[in-house]
């Protein structure tokens, strides 16, 4: 008698890992998808809110033009950051990537003061950088402004597409780890099908037989994120090192997200299923419970 009770709570004990580590398996694909999107994201910004626009200025621009120029880039919404550059400086850099300096050979300085815009991302697209185009008209003393039309159509036209592509992998994905945790839980709660049956017989109510699962399924959704974290953490850090990537950098927002989405889709799943499996096995009668 022992010993079958023995074997009996070895094969709880194997089943309850088993389970555990199927389903960190399936959070660190959660872990890894949303890394992947986050990064994706961030990674769309940082190109986007490093196109440069350069607003030229005429050579009769003084500097309370500049200034009056400046402080309206400066309180606009659209400006992440703005420089002014100014005929010298423009010079120097010139002559620095020529190596030499054009002002010797042509007997003046042929370049125009500046002010470099980065736009914030959401205004860095086509539509929108027309639009300011107009607004920055409206002062004197513009010359002309100038950026990379080809590029900027060429870096939102890859950035739609690359989240179109990632969003279906996303969904896709998605749905497959619904599933796998799903079938998980309900395997885990199917060895116990004949408990749940004997509290039913005795008279134990729907909501008290299904608590301790839901409360089990919910700790071992836990303890499965935490363990497909370390794992993701660990993956992260030997690709890191492997491929000398040590110059890379996570947004910390991002991994916080990335931990919230594992954490709340690993217990947030696992006690639904839980839920709904233990619920099967109440409403069946005993005869069908006997016959699975």
């Amino acid at each position: 008698m022992k010993k079958e009770i023995t074997t009996s709570k070895h094969k709880f004990h194997l089943i309850h890992f088993t389970s555990i580590f199927s389903m960190s398996l399936v959070l660190l694909l959660v872990g890894l998808l949303c890394l992947l999107l986050f990064t994706a994201r961030d990674l769309s910004i940082y190109v986007r809110e490093n196109i440069n626009i350069s607003v030229l200025l005429d050579d009769d621009a003084g500097k309370s033009d500049v200034i009056r120029l400046e402080n309206y880039l400066q309180s606009s919404e659209f400006v992440k950051s703005e420089k002014y550059i100014s005929k010298e400086e423009a010079l120097d850099e010139l002559t620095k990537s020529l190596g030499e300096n054009p002002k010797d050979f042509l007997g003046f300085n042929p370049l125009l003061a500046s002010i470099e815009l980065k736009l914030k991302a959401d205004y860095a697209d086509i539509d929108s950088i027309q639009k300011i185009e107009s607004k920055l008209k409206s002062f004197e003393h513009i010359n002309r402004i100038s950026y990379p039309k080809d590029l900027v159509t060429l870096v939102n036209e890859n950035v739609k597409k690359i989240s179109i592509v990632l969003l279906v992998l996303v969904a896709i994905l998605t749905i497959i780890s619904l599933v796998l945790i799903n079938n998980t839980v309900k395997l885990a709660v199917y060895s116990n099908r004949f408990l749940i049956n004997t509290m039913k017989l005795v008279g134990a109510t729907a909501g008290f037989i299904r608590k301790p699962y839901v409360v089990r399924g919910m700790i071992n959704g836990l303890i499965a994120s935490v363990i497909a974290l370390f794992f993701l953490a660990g993956m992260i850090y030997y690709t890191i090192r492997e491929f000398a990537l040590t110059g890379m950098e996570f947004n910390m927002l991002t991994i916080v997200y990335v931990v919230l989405a594992v954490v709340v889709f690993g217990v947030t799943l696992t006690a639904v299923s839980s839920h709904f499996a233990v619920s099967r096995f109440i409403k069946m009668k005993t005869d069908q419970i006997y016959s699975m």
